[in-house]
């Protein structure tokens, strides 16, 4: 069974924490807006995308078990 990364871009502020956390999923750009880099990243990136999940301070990151 398979997992993704979603971000509610509505409440997402760009702010880096999660792209901190994990850059091999997260990016924020030169715009200001963040870009999920993987939408489907491997089982040995998990830890860090539920950490970035745990640190978002706007709650705007989730893992969607597939």
């Amino acid at each position: 069974m398979g997992w993704k990364v979603v971000v509610d871009f509505d409440v997402c502020e760009s702010n880096a924490i999660c792209m901190a956390v994990a850059p091999e999923v997260f990016e924020v750009r030169d715009d200001d807006f963040l870009y999920v880099l993987e939408e489907h990243p491997g089982d040995d990136l998990r830890p860090k995308v539920e950490q970035a999940v745990r640190q978002c301070p706007k709650q705007a990151i989730a893992i969607v078990d597939e």
